[in-house]
């Protein structure tokens, strides 16, 4: 990504040390944050510093790493690091996927986990680009296009997935025009996903997470693309909340529904959406929000009713029957069981 006429990614390992982009104060501020040992990484993920199902496979890989030099050869240590690791985020396959590859590697030497590690970083945002390539396909010129919660360059170590598409389409001058969900409670979409398509100059406007069945009933929508957190053998696909009734809009007016994702992200061994863990974070996401005040500070308010309970599941599942198709760095499939097998296997 291209920040200020400067290249970056979203997460980056230096010596020992994690440096990543704090997503948690874009995008009135861009300020890099640096995660100095494996649990300071973990933090990071935990608080979502650091978010995206890239950038949080990217992200596990480096903590692993970083478990793996601290623990100078005490393979218990690594262990219990990676334990420590996979519970920070659940739900994300890339997070299971990057530990398990780096642990690997590491139980041969630290050198070993760290090499590991950026392989990871590189393939990620590999993955990434071709994702734009093939999914480029799919948009025709002046589409509009809606897109749930984040899956650009901040959700990967590059290029993104479900902004990916939309990024070479422009690059081709398509004349694409997107409609940015602003993905309550945390608003991903309103903050880094409208962040990111100012960045690019990509036409856009954020939208009510509500207002996506009005605009679909005027015909104002061509396609949908989101990203996924993790995909079961049977196609069904865990992603940001809202995603499933995003779905269900695309379903009831005719609508293509795609979801980009690179092969990291899909999980031959979880049946369907039922086996997979969804996330439930704190309720003060849903009662608080966090902008820039009169001062130009950032500031923490209050904005539901005092006393008042909340509850915040993280992701929803959106059956395999609502999914036209899976973007990947492999190509376009449909979503279905046998295809996802041979593909991913």
């Amino acid at each position: 990504m291209n920040v200020n006429g400067k290249h970056y990614r979203t997460i980056w390992m230096e010596n020992d040390k994690v440096i990543m982009i704090n997503q948690n104060l874009l995008p009135f501020q861009f300020e890099l944050h640096e995660a100095k040992n494996y649990q300071a990484s973990i933090e990071a993920i935990k608080t979502m510093i650091v978010r995206g199902a890239g950038a949080i496979g990217v992200a596990a890989a480096y903590a692993m790493a970083q478990a793996f030099i601290e623990a100078k050869g005490d393979i218990k240590f690594a262990e219990n690091a990676k334990k420590e690791i996979e519970a920070s985020r659940p739900t994300a396959r890339n997070l299971f996927y990057a530990t398990e590859r780096v642990f690997l590697a590491g139980c041969k030497s630290a050198v070993k986990a760290v090499s590991e590690a950026q392989q990871i970083a590189d393939e990620d945002a590999e993955a990434g680009k071709l994702i734009g390539i093939h999914g480029n396909a799919l948009i025709k010129r002046n589409s509009k296009i809606l897109t749930h919660c984040n899956a650009g360059w901040l959700a990967f170590s590059d290029y993104g997935s479900a902004l990916s598409p939309i990024y070479q389409a422009h690059r081709e001058s398509k004349n694409v025009f997107v409609y940015v969900d602003e993905t309550r409670p945390r608003s991903q979409g309103a903050r880094l996903t409208a962040w990111e398509l100012h960045n690019e100059n990509v036409p856009h406007t954020i939208i009510p997470d509500n207002a996506a069945a009005y605009l679909a009933s005027k015909g104002k929508i061509d396609i949908m693309i989101t990203g996924a957190d993790r995909i079961a053998a049977n196609g069904d696909a865990a992603n940001k909340i809202g995603t499933f009734e995003k779905a269900i809009i695309a379903k009831t007016f005719g609508i293509p529904f795609y979801i980009a994702a690179p092969l990291s992200t899909f999980d031959i061994h979880c049946k369907s959406g039922d086996d997979i863990i969804i996330e439930e974070r704190s309720e003060d996401e849903v009662l608080y929000q966090t902008g820039l005040n009169e001062n130009n500070e950032l500031t923490r308010i209050l904005v539901c009713s005092p006393g008042s309970s909340a509850y915040n599941p993280a992701f929803d599942v959106t059956p395999a029957s609502y999914i036209t198709g899976f973007i990947t760095e492999r190509g376009i499939f449909p979503a279905e069981k046998s295809i996802i097998k041979n593909m991913v296997l």
